[in-house]
C-alpha cells in the first residue's frame, strides 16, 4: 500500500491512498462468494455458482462496492499509523479508481486535531480572593442546622400551613380521564418546596388531616410531556396527615446534641472554621479556573467542525442520562430531543467549542513545558483514589488498565499538573471574599 499526504490547512489533510491490485481482486472475490451465498440462482446451490454467473444476477458495481467497504476502512488505519495523524472526525472518502485487476485508489480529506498557537501563559496576573467568614454567616448556618435537626410533630388536628410535610393520595384527570404518571400513595409534599406543578402546594393550604380535596392547575407550556404541556388538569387528593417542624432552641444543650461539643460558643467556631476552609477551597478552585481562562483566551486555534459535532454528540448523549436519572420516561426523552435536536445542538456549539479549546491549549502547553505523567505520579494517584473509594491500590489499578483506561488516566494527571504550573507561575493580587452560605 502506498501513501502521499497533502496538508490543506492547519487542521486538514489529504490522504491519497493506494491499494495493490492484488487485494482489490482477493477483496473483489471475497465479495463474490459472500453474494452467492446470500442469495438464489437457478442450476446452482448456495455458494456454489462461479463468479461471472454472481456477477450477472448481483451487478458488477455492487461487488465492487462490498470490496470497497471491506478495503477503505484497514487502509484508512494503516495510512494513519504510516502518516501519525490523529484523526478527530470521520473522514470524506472520494473513489479515484476502483476495477478489477488494478490497483484501488482513493483520497481521504481527514480531520486532524489542530495546532495551536500559545500566547502568554506564564506569569499570567489575576486577582484572587482572600476567605472572610461573617458571624451573620455563622448564624444563618447555625439556623441551617436547627432546621435540619429539628423535630417532626403530628398535627391530628389542624390546617395545613406553609414549611409542613403532607403525607398524600393523589390522581390527575385532563378532562375526567386519569393520565400515566398521575397517580401517587402515601406521597410526602413539603408545602412551598415548589416539588408540584405551580399552583398545587398553594391550594393544599387551610386543608386538615383526613380531608378529600380537589386541586385545579395548568401544566406548564414548556412541560417535558408535550402531551401534558399547557393544558387544565384536576386532581383528585386526599390529605392522610401532617407534619410540622419543631426547632430546638439554640443553646450548649443544642451542641450537645448534634455535634461533639459541649457548648454552643464551641460549635459556633467549628462552624466558622468550616466555612472558612470551604471557601478557601473555592477561592483556589475559581482562580485555578480564571488562570487556565485566561491562558485559553490568549491563545488561538482554528477547532475542526467534526470535533464540535463529536463533543455536542457527547453532551446531548449526557443530557439524556441526566434527564432518565430525573425519573422522566424514556420515550418523553426521546421525543424531547427529536422535537428539539437542532435547538439543543446549537445551545451547545459555544460550550463545546470553548472545552475543546481549553483541552488543546491544556496539551500545548503541557507538551511546550515537557509535562508528563510519571510512574511514580501515577502510583501516588492511584493510591490517593484507593483510600478514597476503600479499595487496595493494586486493585484500582488492574480495573483501570482492564478497561483500557490507562492513558486517560494519565491524561488527567498532565491536565492537574499542567494547571499547577500555571497557577505557580502567575502573579496573584488579593482582595477580600465573605464565605459562602453554607457549610462545605
Amino acid at each position: 500500500m502506498a501513501v502521499k499526504m497533502e496538508k490543506m490547512d492547519k487542521s486538514r489533510v489529504l490522504l491519497e491512498i493506494t491499494v495493490e491490485a492484488e487485494k482489490v481482486n482477493a477483496a473483489y472475490n471475497r465479495a463474490a462468494k459472500q453474494a452467492g451465498r446470500e442469495i438464489n440462482i437457478p442450476g446452482f446451490r448456495k455458494g456454489k455458482a462461479p463468479k461471472h454467473i454472481i456477477e450477472r444476477y448481483v451487478g458488477k458495481d455492487y461487488l465492487k462496492d462490498r470490496a470497497m467497504e471491506e478495503l477503505i476502512k484497514p487502509a484508512l488505519l494503516s495510512a494513519y499509523q504510516e502518516t501519525e495523524i490523529l484523526p478527530v472526525s470521520a473522514p470524506t472518502v472520494d473513489i479515484v479508481q476502483m476495477e478489477e485487476d488494478s490497483d484501488f485508489i482513493f483520497k481521504a480529506t481527514v480531520e486532524v486535531k489542530p495546532e495551536v498557537e500559545l500566547g502568554q501563559y506564564i506569569g499570567l496576573e489575576l486577582e484572587k480572593k482572600t476567605a472572610e467568614v461573617t458571624e451573620d454567616q455563622v448564624e444563618q448556618e447555625l439556623k441551617r442546622r436547627q432546621e435540619l435537626y429539628a423535630k417532626l410533630i403530628p398535627i391530628e388536628d389542624g390546617e395545613v400551613l406553609d414549611e409542613d410535610i403532607v403525607t398524600i393520595d393523589y390522581e390527575g384527570f385532563i378532562d375526567d380521564v386519569p393520565f400515566e404518571g398521575g397517580k401517587g400513595e402515601d406521597y410526602e409534599l413539603t408545602i412551598g418546596s415548589g416539588t408540584f406543578i405551580p399552583g398545587f402546594e398553594e391550594q393544599l393550604k387551610g386543608s386538615r388531616p383526613g380531608q378529600e380535596l380537589d386541586i385545579n392547575v395548568r401544566f406548564p407550556d414548556d412541560y417535558y410531556n408535550k402531551d401534558l404541556a399547557g393544558k387544565e388538569a384536576k386532581f383528585k387528593v386526599k390529605v392522610k396527615a401532617i407534619k410540622r417542624k419543631e426547632l430546638a432552641k439554640l443553646d450548649d444543650e443544642f451542641a450537645k446534641d448534634i455535634s461533639e461539643f459541649d457548648t454552643l460558643a464551641e460549635l459556633k467556631e467549628d462552624i466558622k472554621k468550616k466555612l472558612l476552609q470551604g471557601m478557601e477551597r473555592s477561592i483556589e478552585n475559581q482562580y485555578r479556573l480564571e488562570v487556565v481562562q485566561k491562558a485559553v483566551d490568549n491563545a488561538s486555534v482554528e477547532i475542526p467542525e467534526g470535533m464540535i459535532e463529536n463533543r455536542i454528540d457527547s453532551m446531548i448523549q449526557e443530557l439524556q442520562i441526566s434527564m432518565a436519572s430525573q425519573g422522566i420516561p424514556k420515550k418523553y426523552v426521546d421525543r424531547y430531543m427529536k422535537e428539539n435536536n437542532e435547538k439543543v445542538r446549537e445551545t451547545y456549539r459555544a460550550q463545546a467549542a470553548e472545552s475543546i479549546k481549553t483541552e488543546l491549549v491544556l496539551e500545548a502547553i503541557a507538551k511546550k513545558e515537557n509535562i508528563t505523567a510519571s510512574d511514580e505520579d501515577v502510583a501516588k494517584e492511584i493510591e490517593k483514589m484507593a483510600t478514597q473509594y476503600g479499595r487496595s491500590a493494586e486493585e484500582l489499578k488492574a480495573a483501570i488498565e482492564s478497561r483500557g483506561e490507562m492513558e486517560w488516566f494519565k491524561l488527567g494527571i498532565v491536565t492537574e499538573k499542567t494547571i499547577d504550573f500555571l497557577v505557580n507561575s502567575s502573579v496573584k493580587k488579593d482582595s477580600t471574599s465573605q464565605a459562602a452560605n453554607k457549610e462545605e
